[in-house]
């Protein structure tokens, strides 16, 4: 799965413009799912990253061992 993250507004009419960059890496008729977030508040902002940064600080180089083996790389 790949993803991409970005701001963007509703038009009046319901529409969200994708940024080109984005658009150009997801190939033409690609099934996309989308999840909208509003009125999100910079603590909540905060909160998400302090979370994230908690979460990522417990991955160790060892735990790599699980994604060669989901990916079919490991050796032994």
């Amino acid at each position: 799965m790949k993803t991409a993250d970005f701001k963007a507004a509703l038009t009046p009419n319901g529409q969200i413009t994708v940024p080109p960059e984005i658009a150009s890496q997801v190939p033409a008729g690609e099934p996309i799912q989308v999840v909208l977030q509003w009125d999100v508040s910079g603590e909540d902002a905060a909160w998400r990253f302090a979370g994230r940064k908690r979460f990522e600080a417990a991955y160790s180089a060892d735990d790599s061992v699980y994604e060669q083996l989901i990916n079919g790389t490991a050796t032994g």
